[in-house]
């Protein structure tokens, strides 16, 4: 199992390059925690998605620690095919990002987001997932997350309110931005629909199992975008592209529900409750306090 580590967009909210934030005890960042629990669950490759520039900080840091206990590989996210204005400084999106990295991938593999702390429980109920399913190429599988086990008390923050059916297969993601109003979690979508209360609702934090199969609609969705998209805000992700293969038939993506908390840095004051997180489960024996000594 390959798990595919998008980290080309820059933490704006933030105010830096959150991904190679120190948030351990000895300097290690989120992304060591989750390939550490990655490895525990059986993954063998991490593939790293980032911008050229960063090339060199990615691996003399996350690369270097890592190499000797999975294979690793890196992909940068380049916009080769397609004219983007000079005032864009964001990439084009988590989908073009994955599309990215066609080239290195020809098994099954698992996207997260860099910067998001997603909890052992959630990598272990994907792989379990993964090898449960077999070869069939048109199951997805994507962790469900409680919303409120992915809340800061600092701000909203964006997440796909799920939909499901009574098979627990996805339906609908609304990405909505969701916080707390007089002890509720209200979801506003982005799309303009109505609010609405998502209270017990799971939702995505783009933990999320493809097959190859993903590669054919990503070109197929790409290229609608850049001929209809406003390329100076506009981004191509890919809650969009999983959708949109759902809505044709021609995948199921299993909703697979977690207790795990989610722990990030959205916001500069995040910070110190993550790594007090952090702390927490090294005193419970979770995490060595040296994350290195494998």
């Amino acid at each position: 199992m390959t798990l595919l580590i998008l980290a080309a967009g820059m933490g704006s909210r933030f105010g830096g390059l959150k991904q190679i934030e120190p948030v351990g005890p000895n300097g290690e960042f989120i992304i060591d925690y989750s390939i550490y629990d990655a490895i525990l669950a059986g993954f063998n490759k991490v593939v790293f998605i980032i911008k050229e520039e960063n090339y060199d900080i990615f691996k003399s840091t996350i690369g270097n620690r890592i190499a000797d206990s999975i294979n690793v590989e890196y992909v940068f996210q380049k916009n080769d095919s397609v004219v983007i204005p000079s005032e864009r400084v964001k990439p084009l999106g988590t989908a073009h990002a994955i599309l990215c990295a066609k080239n290195n991938i020809d098994e099954d593999f698992v996207i997260i987001n860099a910067d998001d702390f997603y909890g052992r429980e959630a990598f272990q109920t994907i792989a379990k997932y993964i090898k449960e399913k077999g070869n069939d190429e048109t199951k997805y599988g994507l962790v469900g997350y409680a919303a409120a086990n992915t809340l800061t008390l600092n701000g909203t923050v964006k997440r796909g309110v799920l939909e499901v059916d009574e098979n627990d297969n996805l339906v609908k993601i609304s990405e909505s931005t969701i916080g707390y109003v007089n002890d509720r979690i209200l979801a506003k979508p982005l799309n303009g629909s109505c609010e609405f209360y998502a209270d017990n609702s799971l939702v995505s934090m783009n933990m999320i199992s493809f097959t190859p199969l993903l590669f054919k609609a990503l070109e197929r969705d790409y290229q609608k975008f850049i001929e209809t998209a406003d390329l100076l805000k506009d981004e191509f992700l890919i809650p969009d592209v999983l959708y949109n293969q759902v809505k044709l038939n021609e995948v199921t993506c299993k909703i697979l529900a977690t207790n795990a908390v989610w722990k990030g840095i959205t916001y500069a004051s995040d910070l110190a409750e993550l790594k007090d997180y952090l702390n927490d489960q090294i005193v419970k024996g979770i995490y060595p306090k040296n994350l290195y000594r494998w």
